[in-house]
């Protein structure tokens, strides 16, 4: 009986050890998880059991790995929120699958999809033809995300008989106030083009813009940093 009793304080002690660890390491744990998440939130459930169900009256060494492994998924969240490139190491690069009417061979070997499973992606997302895709990109979170011809989207222009114009993918030029230069150069404009358009939606300069796009016709859409404390949630 005493065991029975020492296993449910335990128990409810590991609950509140994950309840308290996922608050700290973000939503994203239940939600957009990259692969290091993946695998984090794995090993700190299987501690959690085992510290659950351990009789020797020693939770203290379960207890400490679980907030270790918190710890360095929380160092890792900052080190991508600080460098581009530890951002991409971490939880990788998307790649494109898909272009264009062609399919990309090569990432899709260095995804490990094969041809199969990229058509039964596409059946669960509502594309039974593929020759009505556009664009089909594999994200860090290991989603992929369809962008249908224009003639084929929702709403059906085809059958109006409109032929709408095509929609591109648009460039993130300035991603959490640092320039992204290659990005920049591929949209065929310089930085002081760049300049001149986000002053003139009200940013100072690059550190204050949060996010930057350009799409093909040159057109940047600027969304500034906020410096006030975030809104109250009152979606309840």
């Amino acid at each position: 009986m005493r065991e029975v009793f020492y296993i449910i304080l335990l128990s409810l002690g590991s609950i509140l050890s994950i309840f308290i660890l996922t608050k700290l390491m973000g939503y994203r744990q239940m939600s957009q998880m990259s692969m290091f998440d993946y695998v984090n939130g794995i090993t700190i459930g299987s501690i959690a059991a085992e510290m659950a169900t351990s009789l020797e009256e020693n939770f203290v060494q379960p207890l400490t790995a679980m907030i270790v492994y918190a710890a360095a998924a929380l160092f890792l969240s900052w080190l991508g929120s600080k460098s581009i490139k530890a951002r991409r190491i971490i939880e990788g690069t998307p790649l494109i699958l898909m272009n264009n009417g062609e399919l990309y061979r090569d990432n899709l070997k260095k995804a490990k999809i094969d041809v199969t499973e990229f058509l039964v992606q596409c059946r669960v997302n509502g594309y039974f033809d593929v020759s009505r895709l556009e664009t089909a990109i594999l994200e860090g979170n290991g989603k992929i995300s369809f962008l249908p011809r224009a003639s084929d989207r929702p709403a059906t222009p085809s059958d109006m008989n409109l032929s709408p114009e095509q929609d591109f993918l648009v460039a993130n030029v300035i991603l959490d106030g640092k320039l992204m230069r290659e990005n920049l150069r591929h949209t065929g404009r310089d930085e002081k083009w760049l300049m001149s358009q986000i002053k003139g939606q009200g940013a100072g300069d690059v550190s204050d813009v949060l996010l930057a796009t350009c799409d093909s016709l040159g057109q940047v859409t600027v969304f500034l940093k906020n410096a006030k404390k975030n809104a109250k949630n009152v979606l309840m």
